[in-house]
């Protein structure tokens, strides 16, 4: 089919997108009647973000700033994806997401980089992320369990464990409780790997095996077994590496419309984080 004639592809293109704009602002905003007022605070957003058919390419660009960037629609329900799709087939698929968060102390990270962090998740296989599933939708009483469980295991005299990064491999496969395949640490001994992956199951009460845990021991030495502090390289004093400490876990749970009143106590996040300081 041909275009009609005098056909305007910016006018077509700014009505498109107005419309589609629009169309999630409203969406977004579906408690608020209407294109919004100064009523409020959301009825004054949604006011703000809606587009208007004379907006010049400024004002397009300041309301799309405001709603995907700086109210952060267009990071809504995004979560950073780990490892291959076969960590997210069954039997883990559909079951919420721990991640426990290691950061790197402080006297060993340079003054003009940023801490490292080191992070690992396990599936609540317990729990489901909505209702009406095998398991139980997970609440924010199971939550606060959980976290009360992380405090006392991955804390020492109110500060995280440190957790050394090393040169080995360490993998543990249980899908059925939450250690999908390709579930692995990088330690430097098999030690630290079987202490790290029992506080994990014991922290969501499931049972550790150890015959589970596989070490692969490559030829390379590590290069991350000195502490924290100040080495010479080059005639230069820099930060040795040093470890990484627990600095806090975080829930992540996939499925907004279950989780309306969980949400609503959580500033409309779908994750909830865990620190020692609370």
């Amino acid at each position: 089919m041909s275009l009609p004639e005098g056909f305007d592809n910016i006018e077509h293109l700014q009505k498109t997108w107005n419309q589609e704009h629009n169309r999630r602002v409203d969406r977004y905003f579906k408690d608020v009647q209407g294109n919004g007022d100064l009523s409020g605070v959301r009825p004054s957003l949604k006011l703000a973000c809606r587009a208007l058919d004379n907006d010049n390419m400024y004002a397009s660009w300041m309301r799309s700033d405001l709603f995907y960037n700086i109210i952060g629609y267009g990071r809504k329900n995004l979560a950073v994806f780990y490892g291959n799709r076969l960590d997210t087939a069954p039997p883990v698929a559909g079951h919420p997401q721990l991640f426990f968060v290691f950061s790197q102390d402080e006297s060993a990270s340079p003054s003009e980089e940023s801490p490292i962090q080191h992070e690992k998740s396990v599936r609540l296989m317990k729990f489901s992320c909505s209702s009406g599933n095998a398991k139980p939708a997970i609440t924010k009483v199971n939550m606060t369990e959980i976290a009360n469980e992380i405090k006392t295991t991955f804390l020492s005299s109110s500060r995280g464990i440190t957790y050394a990064t090393g040169n080995k491999s360490a993998s543990y496969t249980d899908p059925d409780n939450g250690f999908p395949k390709g579930n692995y640490l990088l330690v430097n001994s098999r030690t630290d790997a079987v202490e790290i992956y029992q506080k994990i199951c014991g922290v969501i009460d499931v049972p550790f095996q150890a015959e589970r845990v596989i070490v692969n021991d490559p030829d390379k030495p590590s290069t991350t077994t000195a502490t924290a502090g100040k080495v010479t390289i080059l005639g230069k004093q820099v930060q040795n590496a040093g470890g990484q400490e627990y600095d806090a876990a975080v829930l992540a749970i996939k499925g907004e419309a279950a989780f309306a009143t969980f949400l609503e106590g959580n500033g409309g996040k779908n994750r909830a984080r865990f620190t020692p300081e609370g």
